[in-house]
């Protein structure tokens, strides 16, 4: 195997690597962090969120060969080469999720279904459009096995219906997305209308309360070395309802003292590939300065990588 080089320059990791996937456990893993980099993170982070975790998992593991890319770089850090290089993306955005164009999600929602790579969204990262791509193919696709275990045969009819507009915030009491609704056309067709998910949540407050994060699947490998709780003591606070398909695994639950709670650890199986959603953060809080963070970005790398 050809050397490897990492050089460090103003934040950025350029690494220099052959063009293959990390299919070997002696190879080591491509990890492609993404960020908005907005000027808010400046509170918390000297050298922005994305370049922290970046570092991160540099000094954490060997395994690692990262690159940390923004959303104002050419192509906004997802060139082609980037995506074929990489084997998992950490993706933080915030306020500028609809610069992201809609083809450039679904491009890298292909990669996930393909399995050629896997996806780590953090916290406002549930409003990022590959987020919300995974979660719109993984609702259809439930929906196909959900009327098939009814016993439908034949063929499917698919209309899907979106929010009205990105980024709004469902009211407790809503009727929770993804749902499904179908009807008989004929004898061997039905039409299969699906309620898109929100993406959301009714209750959020950026108040810097402290949470506590409790480990649900102690045996799953993103929860390696950890204990069974975690403080983290200043981070923003989403309640539950979330309006997404039903999780495949749910790794950890947060709460807050005033009573919230929220499936803060999830992954789904998005064709051949994995997306993880991770809540805790806030870009004027380090919470991605704690060893913990860091450790469970670290492990999910490493399982999802491999």
């Amino acid at each position: 195997m050809k050397n490897i080089i990492a050089i460090v320059i103003l934040g950025c990791f350029v690494i220099t690597l052959p063009n293959a996937f990390a299919q070997n456990p002696a190879d080591p893993i491509h990890v492609l962090v993404w960020d908005e980099r907005q000027p808010a993170q400046a509170s918390a982070y000297q050298d922005f969120l994305g370049n922290e975790i970046a570092k991160g998992l540099v000094k954490q593991s060997s395994e690692f060969k990262v690159r940390s890319v923004a959303l104002d770089d050419t192509e906004q850090g997802l060139t082609a080469g980037n995506l074929e290089w990489a084997d998992v993306i950490i993706w933080w955005g915030h306020v500028r999720q609809s610069e992201v164009p809609n083809e450039k999600a679904r491009l890298i929602v292909d990669y996930i279904r393909s399995g050629k790579l896997d996806l780590i969204a953090l916290h406002s990262a549930h409003w990022a459009r590959p987020f919300i791509e995974a979660m719109n193919w993984r609702s259809v696709e439930d929906a196909k096995q959900h009327f098939q275990s009814k016993g439908w045969k034949g063929e499917f009819l698919i209309e899907s219906i979106k929010p009205p507009r990105e980024r709004t915030v469902p009211i407790h009491g809503s009727e929770l997305t993804p749902s499904y609704f179908g009807y008989k056309k004929n004898q061997r067709q039905f039409q299969a209308i699906v309620h898109l998910p929100w993406c959301c949540f009714p209750d959020y407050r950026p108040d810097g309360a402290p949470g506590t994060l409790t480990v649900q699947s102690p045996d799953h490998p993103i929860s390696k070395g950890l204990p069974p709780t975690i403080q983290v003591p200043r981070t923003e606070m989403y309640n539950e309802p979330f309006h997404v398909p039903q999780p495949d695994e749910v790794i950890f639950k947060e709460t807050w003292t005033k009573g919230e709670k929220f499936r803060s650890g999830m992954v789904w199986n998005i064709g051949k590939g994995k997306v993880f959603y991770f809540r805790p953060g806030h870009e004027t809080y380090p919470v991605y300065k704690q060893p913990e963070m860091i450790q469970i970005l670290q492990n999910a790398c490493l399982w999802l990588g491999r």
